[in-house]
């Protein structure tokens, strides 16, 4: 043959292995053709056994490659000088990336043309090719993360008693039907990357920090994680009506499930950063990457329409009975806080949807003020103690009144220690 290896031609002296490297290589690119029986200078050798090698070229393409890349290739005996060459012919295949199926979806497994040349493709690359080939869908995309595991999946569907095998996959779309993993099983796997980052302040600023946790693995485990952490500082808050004990916790239950589960379905997992969740003493903000899908308004939202940005995502956490079909979350948040003057907020940029529930129990800063002055005229002396049971709160929130009350010069300390009280100045 006079002709040189090139962007479209490879010689092979007899056949390897790495026959699926190159076969790969020109799926992913532009096509081409691979000779088997030549070398490298073009000059024909011929294959023994032709024949044979041509079922073991068959048998190597079929089940060494996936995607199932035979559609786009076909093999010939050809001779040539009489002597038998083969000619493994390759097209440029439609669902690309095409990979070495025991590499996997990634560099190690994927190959391009580069001049005469196989080499792996750049993560990049590869990401650009499940974009071209599925779709901007983030959820329904191959994930290029193939070696997930599922235990945290495993045990939400089995606390539903369902069955989560092989067939449960497909049908919901965490694996193709040729069994490649999707993004929305990335999300749902124990190697999810995205995450939940929860900041605690003190106050009603961000100022002073109190605590910081971040929050990773299956979607499965940061809800229940998250869940319990925020729960951690939802204080109930104790009142008397005659004989009668009324307990009120600072924000409705069910209104933090329903913006917690807001967050993680709606959210643009194709954007990089994480859920926020910031606690402060009046309030808790969930603030969701994304916005809100094309073509719905923060009206068409709060009149009860819903359009999931991650359908798929949005149709397991039903089926686990997590989430309502009809996109009732908005009103449910709504409806806990029915009876109280203070109300939920909902604000929407072009990148963010923000939730905000406010503290059922939090009375501002003059109100406490108010509150501690009153005693103060009725029984001429307070404690810290004392305004911690007055006011319902902690040791540190109390310690932080005083404080703001003697530098405003509305009381003065008297005594040291634990018998310091607090007095009219």
């Amino acid at each position: 043959m006079t002709r040189q290896e090139g962007f479209t031609l490879e010689f092979k002296r007899e056949f390897t292995p790495d026959l699926k490297k190159e076969v790969v290589a020109f799926a992913n690119s532009e096509g081409g053709t691979i000779y088997l029986g030549v070398d490298d200078e073009g000059k024909i050798v011929g294959v023994s056994r032709a024949r044979e090698v041509h079922l073991q070229a068959v048998a190597m393409i079929r089940n060494s490659i996936k995607p199932d890349v035979t559609m786009f290739t076909s093999c010939e005996i050809q001779n040539k000088k009489g002597k038998e060459i083969i000619a493994v012919h390759v097209q440029r295949g439609t669902r690309r990336p095409y990979y070495i199926a025991e590499k996997g979806l990634r560099p190690a497994g994927v190959y391009v043309r580069q001049g005469s040349s196989s080499v792996p493709a750049t993560e990049d690359a590869i990401r650009q090719m499940i974009k071209e080939t599925d779709g901007d869908r983030f959820e329904t995309a191959r994930s290029i993360s193939q070696d997930l595991t599922f235990r945290e999946a495993k045990a939400a569907f089995a606390k539903q008693k369902l069955s989560f095998g092989e067939v449960q996959m497909k049908t919901l779309g965490i694996k193709t039907s040729d069994g490649i993993y999707t993004n929305l099983g990335l999300l749902l796997s124990d190697q999810c990357m995205h995450t939940i980052k929860v900041a605690v302040f003190s106050g009603t600023d961000k100022s002073e920090f109190k605590d910081r946790r971040e929050f990773s693995g299956s979607l499965f485990k940061q809800l229940n994680s998250v869940y319990e952490y925020i729960d951690l500082f939802n204080k109930t808050k104790a009142e008397f009506s005659g004989l009668q004990r009324i307990d009120t916790r600072d924000y409705p239950e069910e209104a933090i499930r329903e913006a917690l589960l807001n967050c993680l379905v709606h959210r643009d997992y194709a954007a990089s950063g994480s859920i926020l969740i910031n606690i402060y003493d009046d309030r808790i903000e969930f603030v969701s990457i994304g916005g809100l899908v094309p073509g719905i308004t923060l009206g068409d939202v709060m009149l009860g329409i819903s359009q999931p940005r991650n359908e798929k995502l949005a149709a397991v956490f039903y089926h686990l009975k997590l989430v309502d079909a009809y996109g009732a979350g908005i009103s449910r948040i709504l409806g806990s806080y029915k009876n109280s003057t203070a109300k939920p907020r909902f604000d929407v940029s072009e990148n963010a949807f923000v939730v905000t529930l406010p503290n059922l129990n939090y009375q501002s800063t003059a109100s406490n003020h108010q509150i501690v002055m009153e005693h103060l005229r009725q029984h001429g002396s307070i404690t810290r103690r004392e305004v911690e049971k007055l006011l319902g709160i902690g040791q540190t929130a109390a310690g932080k009144i005083l404080k703001e009350m003697v530098n405003k010069k509305l009381v003065k300390p008297a005594g040291a220690g634990r018998n310091r009280r607090y007095v009219l100045p």
